[in-house]
């Protein structure tokens, strides 16, 4: 770390590891911290849905980047790996206020650009969804909506960064910073740090180092969604995203199928003081439980697979908080919400367009960036232990640890290798789905954890799903 770099992003979760990889591309010196593992912070606890932004404020931020990132996103999925998958939307009125909203609501996707929003009779939506509750009056289809894997992606674009050579720092928090004459200093919790310019992305802490840096204005709260996932049954009860008309506070609870073959209900939306309180309540879960009975009632007759909550960065700006200022070469995302990860390439395009008006020089690199080929997780594609290409290139990948969700030996020792390794079972979970599974760990964590102890270590064998 001796030396100044480039720049230093702070915060490696969707939109920090988005930022990296765009910077990446070009002759910058690029040093990525974050205070946990990469995408293991807010991220990790989305709803996963790739939004279209239709329901988005038109005319802000929030709005076009959504709709910029949902088609870069579904484009990178593609590329790379990510398991994306487009089931399309309902959203279903209850009642006749909301059927009385949803004129307005397909107006405001008309004039967010997207034209696909079509209305839906009660015949019609039941058509779609059978099982639905009784009682909709009606809805509306959104067929851009998808669902994707919300681990992979923040993981992808770090790997992306660092193999233009990016340097990470993971478990490493930013406790000061400090403005020299060419320069900030960062008081990390692993060594100083130098840096010519910062970007702070850093979530749910972004309004404390926007303070750090000489700024006011930002206060970030935090916003606990309880969610509950259902077991991989449930998965056949619905074909689509359900959605709820939203309100002025919140966009309320959806029903939606997972990438990994699960149910996910959820979430919840209320404002806290900690903002590291991700426990869920008895009063939560059971608010969730009476509006799955509601939307779907046979999904209560499913076992629960785990419950979890995570935190949304909430600013009450009405919009994000993106800055560039070249006189203080300092840079700022926040306010991101719960769009972060549809709009992470958005933004990170935003903002390298704004660094560049405001100073920073961004030359290409000689060698374009590889995007990275990474380990399909998802239930769209076949899994190592069923693919013979994969047990052809090594027998480990036919060796199961994780019964639950069929991982395998091999699976776990590629997450233990190459520039973004598994430090820890959340890691490892993050990487390939063990322990989240019907016993979440209870059969098979001291087998992962004695697959991570072995694998550190050694040298990365050659991955079965590399071209």
């Amino acid at each position: 770390m001796s030396g100044t770099f480039d720049v230093a992003i702070i915060g490696a979760g969707d939109v920090g590891a988005a930022i990296a990889r765009e910077l990446a591309a070009f002759d910058l010196s690029l040093v990525l911290i974050d205070s946990c593992d990469v995408g293991a912070g807010t991220s990790k606890a989305n709803t996963a849905i790739l939004h279209t932004g239709f329901d988005a404020t038109p005319g802000t931020l929030e709005s076009r980047l959504v709709a910029r990132g949902h088609e870069l996103l579904g484009a990178y999925a593609r590329e790379v790996g990510i398991p994306l998958e487009a089931t399309g939307a309902v959203l279903a009125a209850w009642n006749q206020a909301e059927l009385d909203a949803l004129p307005a609501i397909a107006a405001k996707a008309r004039e967010n650009g997207y034209a696909s929003i079509a209305p839906l009779s009660s015949g019609e939506l039941y058509d779609l969804e059978p099982r639905l509750g009784a009682g909709a009056l009606g809805g509306l289809l959104i067929p851009g909506e998808s669902i994707v894997c919300p681990w992979t992606a923040p993981l992808a674009w770090a790997t992306e960064a660092a193999s233009g050579g990016a340097a990470l720092m993971r478990f490493t928090a930013v406790r000061n910073l400090g403005r020299e004459e060419s320069a900030w200093r960062l008081d990390t919790t692993a060594a100083e740090v130098r840096a010519r310019w910062i970007v702070n992305a850093a979530g749910l802490h972004s309004d404390d180092l926007h303070t750090m840096a000489g700024y006011d204005g930002l206060a970030i709260t935090p916003r606990r969604g309880e969610l509950i996932v259902f077991d991989k049954l449930a998965r056949p009860l619905l074909r689509h995203i359900v959605l709820p008309v939203p309100t002025a506070e919140t966009k309320g609870v959806l029903v939606a199928p997972t990438v990994f073959g699960n149910v996910l209900l959820g979430p919840t939306a209320e404002d806290i003081t900690d903002k590291s309180d991700t426990s869920c309540t008895a009063a939560g879960l059971a608010y969730l439980r009476g509006e799955g009975r509601r939307i779907l009632p046979e999904l209560l007759e499913h076992e629960v697979t785990a419950t979890y909550a995570g935190l949304r960065a909430a600013s009450g700006l009405g919009d994000y908080l993106l800055l560039a200022d070249g006189a203080r070469r300092y840079a700022c995302a926040a306010g991101i919400r719960s769009t972060g990860l549809t709009a992470a390439m958005a933004i990170a395009e935003w903002l390298r367009d704004e660094l560049a008006r405001a100073g920073l020089p961004l030359r290409p690199r000689g060698e374009p960036l590889v995007p990275p080929r990474m380990p399909y997780i998802g239930e769209g594609a076949p899994r190592p232990f069923s693919d013979r290409s994969a047990t052809e290139h090594g027998r480990e990948y036919g060796q199961i640890v994780c019964f639950c969700e069929r991982v395998t030996r091999g699976e776990i020792r590629d997450a233990c290798a190459g520039p973004l390794p598994a430090a820890d079972l959340d890691g490892v979970r993050r990487r390939t789905r063990a322990l989240t599974g019907r016993c979440q760990g209870f059969y098979c964590a001291a087998d992962v954890a004695a697959e991570i102890a072995a694998a550190r270590g050694t040298a990365p064998a050659e991955p079965w799903w590399q071209p």
